[in-house]
């Protein structure tokens, strides 16, 4: 089996190198945790406005200045890059922003005028789904303690 690996700050198509998987975990390799995810956006004051607004994060201002638009927000103690560049099509991506009462972030977001559904039950946990204004979907999620 085959992936790329992306050389250098930022996925480069000249610079792609194939690799093969080699069978069983490697060992300097020990997630700690997730730092980042990037999502694509049209238009980055709009996203903001969303990330912030409705999501409760904060912009952050350590972003470097690269050569396209875009920003950075914290959400808890992780962030989500806004990148602009073309949206791809919804087919199953999303990430997941866990909350504390779903049910209450529901009904707020509910009286903002915001479409979203009823919290599922998922094993143990809840959640619910929302898209940003370029149709980015987040989960929302609850971790319901097991009693």
């Amino acid at each position: 089996m085959e992936f790329v690996v992306f050389v250098g700050a930022s996925p480069q198509p000249s610079t792609d190198v194939a690799c093969t998987i080699v069978e069983g975990k490697t060992s300097s390799m020990q997630p700690v945790g997730i730092h980042h995810v990037s999502v694509n956006v049209s238009q980055v004051g709009r996203s903001i406005a969303f990330y912030t607004g409705v999501l409760g994060g904060t912009v952050r201002d350590d972003r470097p200045n690269f050569p396209f638009d875009g920003a950075w927000i914290n959400l808890g103690a992780q962030q989500v890059h806004l990148i602009v560049a073309p949206v791809p099509p919804n087919l199953g991506q999303h990430f997941a922003v866990q909350v504390g009462d779903l049910g209450a972030v529901v009904a707020e977001l509910r009286a903002t005028g915001l479409d979203i559904g009823a919290p599922a039950v998922v094993g143990s946990d809840l959640q619910t789904f929302i898209e940003d204004p370029d149709g980015n979907v987040i989960e929302l999620h609850e971790v319901v303690a097991v009693a």
